[in-house]
């Protein structure tokens, strides 16, 4: 069974940086496209962030500049390098990735979520 395994969430004070990491768990699935969406409390989910199969990325006006999404298709993965993080990033953030399973079959897979929660 495919999953989207996530990583590399936590806290980090304001001004500072992390990525986020969202690989295949299993060979079969290989993933052509991203995209990052964040969650904060009492409000809707949002995208943040997506990478297309041809390398073009689209930002949400707040992270423009700040975030940088890519992808490494030999490791299978999509990250999400965020710097300059303020309070308001605060939130559970989930990526998706679609891409072929078994190289034949288009699907999507959506992670989890983990937590980035930004400290003053």
């Amino acid at each position: 069974q495919v999953q989207l395994v996530e990583s590399g969430g936590g806290e980090v004070q304001a001004g500072g940086s992390l990525r986020l990491s969202c690989a295949s768990s299993g060979s079969i699935f290989s993933i052509n496209a991203g995209a990052w969406y964040r969650q904060a409390p009492g409000k809707q989910r949002e995208l943040v962030a997506n990478i297309t199969s041809g390398g073009v990325t689209n930002y949400a006006d707040s992270v423009k500049g700040r975030f940088t999404a890519s992808r490494d298709s030999a490791k299978n993965t999509v990250y999400l390098q965020m710097s300059s993080l303020r309070l308001e990033d605060t939130a559970v953030y989930y990526c998706s990735a679609e891409g072929l399973l078994a190289g034949t079959s288009p699907i999507v897979y959506r992670g989890r979520g983990m937590q980035v929660t930004v400290s003053a």
